[in-house]
Order: structure tokens, then sequence, then C-alpha cells
């Protein structure tokens, strides 16, 4: 059953990534504002996510469908990787490093406000519980 609540997730993050790849485009030399925006908001949802769910345990295949699934397909540490690989390409070295620690301290800053929204504090991995028998 985990493996198929899992799988539903990541479908809907994939589309939900893709939808905001046709919504915030940038010119293949341009900025990555796009990936910026889903990895920075997917952290900001996991934080909440997770610091919600250590109070509320009663549903067990909502974190593995959300933090797996959905914030898993929906966030892209590839597509990052190959960003900033892009813009280093490019000659861009201030933009890439830019992008690089820009994305990193939003993102680490975006999972300590979704914490702090919903007073978590978790200190467990977001696939804590996706390996149970379903």
């Amino acid at each position: 059953m985990i493996l198929l609540v899992v799988s539903a997730g990541g479908v809907l993050g994939a589309l939900a990534r893709y939808l905001v790849g046709l919504l915030v485009t940038h010119s293949p030399n341009g900025f990555p504002w796009s990936t910026a925006l889903v990895n920075v908001t997917g952290c900001l949802l996991i934080g909440v996510l997770l610091g919600w769910h250590d109070r509320d345990e009663r549903h067990r295949h909502l974190r593995p469908f959300l933090a797996v699934g959905v914030l898993g397909g929906y966030t892209t540490f590839s597509t990052y990787a190959l960003d900033a690989q892009v813009l280093i390409a490019d000659g861009r070295l201030i933009a890439a490093t830019g992008y690089l620690i820009g994305t990193l301290l939003a993102a680490l800053a975006a999972v300590w406000v979704g914490l702090a929204l919903t007073g978590g504090g978790h200190r467990g991995s977001a696939d804590s519980g996706a390996g149970e028998p379903g």
C-alpha cells in the first residue's frame, strides 16, 4: 500500500513541478528561477508537514504520500545541480555561486520557517515510515 501512496504522490508532485516550469519561464541561459522556486517552496512545505505530522500521527499514509511522494516529485536536486553546471559552463560564475549558495540558504531557512509555523522541532528523516508495510 505504501508504494501506491508514494507513487500517487510522486505523480502529483512531478505535475506540479512541471506546471511551475511552464508558469515561471526563463531563457536557456537565464537564471533558473523555477527550479529555485520549487526547491524553496518544497522545503517550506516539508517543514510545515513534519512540524504538523510530529503532533498528529493518526494518518500513517499521509506522511509518505506528501513528504516522499508529492514533495519528492516536486523538488529537484538534480535540476538544481544541472542549472548550476549550465551557469558555470556559460562563464557565469557569480550567478552560479549565488544560485548554489542562495538556494541552499533559502531552502534551509524555508524548512526552519515551516517548522516554526507549526511549532515543530523534527529531528528525523522525511523518509521515516516510508518503508513500513502497507
